[in-house]
């Protein structure tokens, strides 16, 4: 049986990677060993607006408003293909495994195809690659895959975890690794409430247990 996505508030959205390849990963979530029930995109326009959130997205209009229906179709089809990529990977980084090469040559082909579109900038303390926002339909994609290359052959990709409790991933940037959660509002908060609950429930469960013992005793 085919799960249900949700589609709630783009507001609602934690950005709790790190990186921003690991937040446009965790536009699709889930709880963590079950699948994706949450779906903050569902198209172009989705993407768009996301993308302005994170910053790389044009700040005014989305081009897929002019844009003919067709072409924003394929673009959206592009995002999702790269951000399953990116899933892929990067899980398998935070699961201490070795990533899939099929989806590394499709990361390294996106790659290629950003670069060609982007500009090579410099100033005094140093040069970047920039995309213009506005140029076209992909333009915000293409400082995500740069972002993910650049965490997969300079970043941290030893400290990229899988939270606990859902699907999300970030980088762990505590002093001892041991970040767990990928924000303590929810999962975290979540987490502590369940433990709570069961130690109540461990401890009732001893008392009823004690008090049968002494009732038969006596």
């Amino acid at each position: 049986m085919e799960t249900t996505l949700t589609r709630p508030p783009l507001n609602d959205l934690r950005i709790v990677g790190g990186n921003l390849a690991l937040d446009f990963v965790n536009t699709r979530a889930g709880p963590r060993h079950a699948p994706a029930d949450t779906e903050w995109l569902s198209s172009y326009e989705d993407f768009a607006a996301w993308s302005r959130h994170a910053g790389v997205g044009h700040p005014s209009a989305a081009p897929s408003e002019t844009a003919p229906r067709p072409a924003a179709i394929a673009a959206f089809a592009r995002v999702q293909a790269c951000r399953d990529d990116m899933y892929e990977i990067f899980l398998a980084l935070g699961d201490g495994s070795a990533p899939p090469d099929p989806a590394l040559r499709r990361l390294h082909l996106a790659y290629i195809e950003a670069l060609a579109q982007g500009q090579l900038t410099g100033g005094t303390e140093g040069c970047a690659w920039t995309w213009d926002p506005g140029s076209g339909l992909l333009a915000p994609l293409w400082p995500i895959v740069a972002a993910a290359v650049e965490l997969l052959t300079h970043g941290t990709t030893g400290h990229i975890k899988p939270c606990h409790a859902c699907r999300s991933l970030f980088i762990d940037h505590s002093k001892n690794g041991s970040r767990r959660w990928c924000s303590m509002d929810d999962c975290g908060k979540a987490a502590k409430i369940a433990r709570y609950l069961r130690r109540r429930s461990d401890a009732r469960g001893q008392e009823e247990s004690d008090a049968h013992g002494q009732q038969e005793i006596t």
